[in-house]
C-alpha cells in the first residue's frame, strides 16, 4: 500500500533494510517507512561543470555538523569516511553497519538522489533507533567543493564507486579521477588512509591505475592485501549500478589505493581504518 506526503511517495516496509527484521516490523509507524526509489529517479550523470544552485561552506570549520547529521555531534567527532557520487546509498548504509562507530558522508550532486538518501536515512533511524546516527548525505559537487568540507588529513576512507565514465576524449577532463583532483585527495587523506575505486568499464579502470598509481603520493594495494580488505567485497555489489553490473553480466573492477605519507613527514604515522 503507498502513502503519498506532501514530500515523497513511501512504501509501508522497511524489508530492503540490511538489518534483521524485528517483531515490530508489522506495526511500523508512518515515519518508518521508507521511500520508494522510483519516485526519485533521475538522470544517472550530469554535468559538474554546469550552474548547480548548491550551498556549501566556505572552510571545514563553517560546516555544521550536527545539522547535517541531525544526532549528537560531539565535541571530537570528525567525519572519517567520504563517499563521492553515493547514489542511492548502498555503500553508505554498508558503512553505518560496518562501522558504526565511525562518521560517514555521503555526497551526491543530483537533487531527487540526494533526497532520497536523506529520506532513507530518517526512516531507518526511526525504524532501529540507535543505529544510523553515524551516516549522513549532503547536495554537493566534489570536483569543486571537497575541501570546503574537509581538513587536510581528515579522512580515513575516500570512495568513488562507478563515477561517470566520460567516454568522449574531450570529457576526459571531466573524469573524478584525474591528476589535478588526485592532489585533492591527498590533501583530505590522512597517510594510512584508502581511496576506493570500482568501475565495469575497463577502458575506465585503466585511466584510474594508470593516473593514481603513478602519483607520487598514493600508492596501489596489492592482491593480497586487496583481498584481506574488509570493505572490498562490498564494492562490487552493495551499489545499485554494482548490482544492475552484476545483472548485466559485466565485471566490476575494484582499485584501492594508499595514501602514502608526504616525502617531508618523518612520523611515520598512519590512520587507516580497516
Amino acid at each position: 500500500m503507498l502513502l503519498r506526503t506532501s514530500n515523497s511517495i513511501f512504501v509501508r516496509s522497511i524489508s530492503d533494510c540490511r538489518l534483521e527484521p524485528s517483531s515490530s516490523m508489522a506495526s511500523i509507524s508512518e515515519e518508518q517507512q521508507l521511500p520508494q526509489k522510483r519516485y526519485f529517479r533521475q538522470r544517472a550523470h550530469c554535468n559538474p561543470h554546469s550552474r548547480h544552485s548548491l550551498d556549501s561552506p566556505s572552510r571545514p570549520a563553517d560546516v555544521d555538523w550536527p545539522g547535517i547529521f541531525a544526532s549528537d555531534f560531539k565535541e571530537g567527532d570528525d567525519v572519517e569516511f567520504a563517499d563521492v557520487g553515493c547514489g542511492y546509498g548502498g555503500m553508505l548504509f554498508a558503512l553505518a553497519e560496518l562501522h558504526p562507530d565511525r562518521r560517514a558522508l555521503g555526497m551526491e550532486i543530483r537533487i531527487k538522489v540526494c533526497d532520497y538518501v536523506q529520506e532513507k536515512i530518517r526512516a531507518m533511524r526511526a525504524a532501529h533507533p540507535g543505529c544510523y546516527g553515524n551516516i549522513a548525505c549532503v547536495r554537493s559537487n566534489a570536483m569543486k567543493q571537497l575541501v570546503n568540507y574537509f581538513r587536510k588529513g581528515q579522512l580515513s576512507k575516500l570512495l568513488f564507486l562507478y563515477p561517470d565514465p566520460h567516454f568522449k576524449r574531450a570529457k576526459h577532463k571531466w573524469r573524478i579521477i584525474s591528476p589535478a583532483l588526485l592532489a585533492e585527495y591527498a590533501y583530505v587523506l590522512r597517510p594510512g588512509g584508502r581511496l576506493y575505486t570500482a568501475t565495469d568499464v575497463p577502458e575506465l579502470h585503466d585511466w584510474i591505475v594508470q593516473h593514481a598509481a603513478c602519483h607520487p603520493l598514493f600508492r596501489q594495494l596489492s592482491p593480497d592485501e586487496l583481498a584481506s580488505d574488509p570493505l572490498t567485497p562490498r564494492l562490487v555489489d552493495t551499489t545499485e549500478e554494482g548490482r544492475k553490473a552484476q545483472r548485466e553480466g559485466r565485471s566490476c573492477l575494484p582499485a584501492v589505493f594508499e595514501r602514502v605519507p608526504d616525502p617531508a613527514d618523518t612520523t611515520g604515522q598512519t590512520g587507516a581504518v580497516q
